[in-house]
């Protein structure tokens, strides 16, 4: 590591502002899909679509802008170890949970498909990512691009990055199109990363400042979203980046009092919910909705939200010492060959 990347190290750990960016992001993916499956299974929406709206232009975006601050960690390790951690790691959970949330769902798929069409089904996900994991089959892919290429020019990889998403493909290749979409939010987070943190600190430092730029932010966002300028060219690569630049802002005034700790500490298991919470949200929903004792659309979804989140996050506070954290823990077995004599890793390194 560097004496550069030391400093960054040393100044990212005295701030707490990451877990929290991460925490409302991951709170909003369970949103965005809890208000689509109750409003799927009411037949209509509820008081929750117009935030899950409101969140659509910034919410993986600044996901993946983090996610490349915490990469200038990393990136002068050597190939073998930045491989196991940052490829390898990634496979396991994706190919573990890919099989598990398929083995749920099977019982809805097989009846249309039949159990030849599961398998099939299986095997397009390892090159075409199924459902909500494609975040975990993409972020690899933007790991080991940015390694390739970080002596490369930046601002030549930048504009190509930015032309990617400008573009906004549709091909129907997933990768490829939320490669094209999301990867100038990743490169810029890895390459703005000391200005990133210094932002995250002014905002702390001046709260009354802070406020008055998000009071801003959100009088635009809401009125270009709602106003259906968001999809624009070009417009929703400049909402990706100022609603980044919100959620930073927002998570450094939380970071200053443990009021918000709860989201916090969805920032820090961001990827075990990512990975599994389909499977309680399916469950939620349908306890909810068969009780009947709650019959508002958006007052079902907030609540699928919220027991979704604390059914996993128990789970993997259940497991985690037990021969079932291989759930959420990649096992020794499983690491590239020298590796597995390393230090223990965390369940999920730094720069997710």
């Amino acid at each position: 590591m560097t004496e550069e990347n030391r400093a960054l190290s040393k100044r990212f750990n005295r701030i707490e502002w990451a877990d929290y960016a991460k925490g409302i992001c991951i709170v909003l993916v369970v949103m965005l899909y809890a208000v689509g499956h109750v409003g799927h299974v009411a037949g209509h929406g509820g008081w929750l679509d117009p935030v899950v709206a409101f969140a659509r232009p910034f919410r993986m975006p600044d996901f993946f802008l983090v996610s490349g601050v915490l990469l200038t960690l990393s990136i002068h390790r050597d190939w073998h170890t930045f491989l196991d951690r940052k490829v390898v790691h990634f496979a396991y959970f994706y190919v573990l949970w890919l099989t598990i949330l398929l083995a749920f769902e099977s019982r809805w798929i097989a009846p249309e498909a039949g159990w030849s069409g599961v398998g099939a089904l299986y095997l397009k996900s390892f090159v075409h990512p199924y459902g909500t994991l494609w975040f975990i089959y993409v972020l690899p892919i933007f790991f080991v691009v940015t390694k390739t290429f970080h002596r490369a020019p930046p601002v030549l990889v930048w504009l190509c990055a930015a032309a990617l998403q400008v573009a906004e493909f549709d091909t129907g290749i997933k990768i490829f199109d939320r490669f094209a979409k999301y990867y100038v939010f990743f490169y810029t987070g890895y390459l703005l990363a000391p200005y990133v943190l210094r932002f995250a600190r002014a905002a702390s430092a001046r709260p009354m400042r802070a406020f008055v730029f998000l009071a801003l932010w959100g009088v635009l966002e809401a009125y270009v979203v709602f106003e259906d300028y968001a999809l624009l060219p070009g417009i929703s690569l400049a909402l990706g980046f100022t609603g980044a630049a919100a959620v930073i802002g927002v998570s450094a005034l939380m970071a200053k009092t443990r009021v918000f700790a709860p989201i916090a500490y969805c920032g820090s298991n961001s990827i075990v919910l990512y990975l599994a919470f389909a499977i309680p949200l399916a469950i939620a929903s349908k306890l909810v909705f068969s009780s009947g004792w709650l019959q508002d659309v958006g007052s079902i979804a907030a609540l699928v939200t919220l027991a979704a989140i604390a059914a996993l996050l128990l789970l993997h506070r259940l497991v985690r010492d037990t021969a079932l954290r291989f759930l959420f823990e990649r096992p020794a077995r499983f690491r590239l060959g020298a590796a597995r004599n390393g230090l223990k890793e965390r369940p999920f390194p730094e720069s997710v």
